[in-house]
């Protein structure tokens, strides 16, 4: 069974047990809305029942297509958590539209359902879809409790789904410097948008979750790269922790490498195709773009050290007054510091440990990175993760 064909029965599962769900409101609403409390206010045209199926359907979401998410959900401030699960269950929607689309076209089309979806989300009528559901509880959730002063970026939301127009097509990245640009568009920003549902507006906090989001984002190519050149049967990997997120399903294969990095190294597309893991140059292609995810890491260990030592963190944030990166010190908490502020969004940075668990997996097979291990779930994620968070280290 081909990867796609996984893809499309996981879907129909989990649709199935959403639409159960709703058939059965008619019948089930006054007696839920009677028996179990809810959380999350009211969505236009959604109940409480449905807002409660989404959140399952998103959950089942992250359970099978990003186990880490899934597993770092319980460290993320219980305020973002909600909004937490529809982003990161949006991030996997998007993520399968290579592979459950049968087109270009019909993958633009999907992207632009979801942005008329978010505009639709934001202005408080979601379709009636769960993802955009949940996505719209949080957000009214949001703006109750801050009475309005708090809101998610549109921009930025529609920074994520534009960012995956590439994965549709697979164009390479030109340098390194255009693949950090992507995980910035993709895995920082749902980093910052996280932040803002705690809420935190903190240059400081922005700050590491910009490398955090780099250092993930660039991993992920890292590790979808054996799925995308070979997308064939050997793409059956339905819970490849993020890297069935590179759009592994589409019928042409690619090497998602830089390519100022594949000609410093002398890689060659053809002879991947031909050679796989023995590739001239391919191991030192990978050791130098892994580089560049552990300097972030190393960076945002750097700036938290200097944090603690009384000192700022280091270095400028290069994306402070773009749009979203306004700060406005009178809205913070009083007396709150820099380390203050990053200690109490902590649960957001978590992806930084399980991106170097990754990379530090993909060293130890001295940087094959068609070792099929490489695909597994780290079964030490959640022991780090919660050492990594008592202690508040990276």
């Amino acid at each position: 069974m081909t990867l796609l064909s996984d893809l499309c029965l996981a879907n129909r599962q989990i649709c199935r047990s959403y639409l159960r769900s709703r058939r059965l409101q008619s019948h089930q609403i006054r007696q839920f809305s009677r028996s179990q409390p809810t959380f999350s206010p009211p969505v236009a045209g959604a109940s409480e029942a449905e807002v409660e199926a989404a959140r399952k359907y998103c959950t089942n979401l992250l359970s099978k297509y990003d186990r880490p998410s899934y597993t770092l959900s319980t460290f993320i401030p219980r305020n973002a958590q909600t909004l937490y699960l529809a982003l990161r269950a949006l991030n996997v929607s998007l993520s399968l539209i290579p592979d459950t689309t049968s087109s270009y076209t019909i993958g633009l089309m999907r992207l632009q359902f979801w942005r008329d979806a978010v505009t639709k989300t934001l202005a408080g009528s979601p379709p009636k879809e769960p993802v955009a559901i949940l996505l719209a509880s949080a957000i009214s959730e949001l703006l109750e409790r801050t009475q309005g002063r708090s809101r998610i970026s549109k921009g930025w939301l529609t920074r994520l789904i534009n960012a995956r127009e590439q994965t549709l097509t697979n164009d390479p990245y030109p340098n390194i410097a255009a693949l950090e640009s992507y995980a910035e568009n993709t895995y920082s920003t749902l980093m910052y948008l996280t932040l803002s549902a705690i809420p935190m507006a903190s240059v400081t906090a922005d700050h590491v979750a910009s490398h955090v989001g780099k250092a993930a984002g660039i991993a992920a190519v890292l590790r979808g790269l054996p799925l995308v050149a070979f997308p064939g049967p050997q793409s059956q990997h339905a819970n490849a922790a993020g890297a069935n997120m590179l759009g592994g399903g589409t019928k042409q294969g690619a090497v998602m490498l830089p390519l100022d990095i594949m000609a410093q190294t002398g890689v060659k597309e053809e002879e991947v195709f031909r050679q796989g893991a023995e590739a001239p140059g391919l191991r030192d292609a990978v050791f130098t773009v892994a580089t560049r995810a552990s300097d972030h890491l190393i960076t945002v260990q750097q700036m938290l050290s200097n944090l603690r030592a009384g000192q700022d963190v280091g270095h400028d944030f290069e994306h402070e007054g773009e749009e979203g990166h306004q700060y406005d010190a009178s809205r913070g908490q009083e007396n709150e510091t820099p380390l203050d502020e990053v200690n109490r969004a902590f649960g957001v940075f978590m992806p930084a440990v399980s991106t170097r668990l990754w990379l530090d997996r993909l060293e130890g097979f001295d940087f094959d990175i068609f070792k099929p291990e490489l695909l597994g779930s780290e079964w030490k994620l959640p022991w780090k993760a919660y050492m990594a968070f008592t202690r508040k280290t990276l």
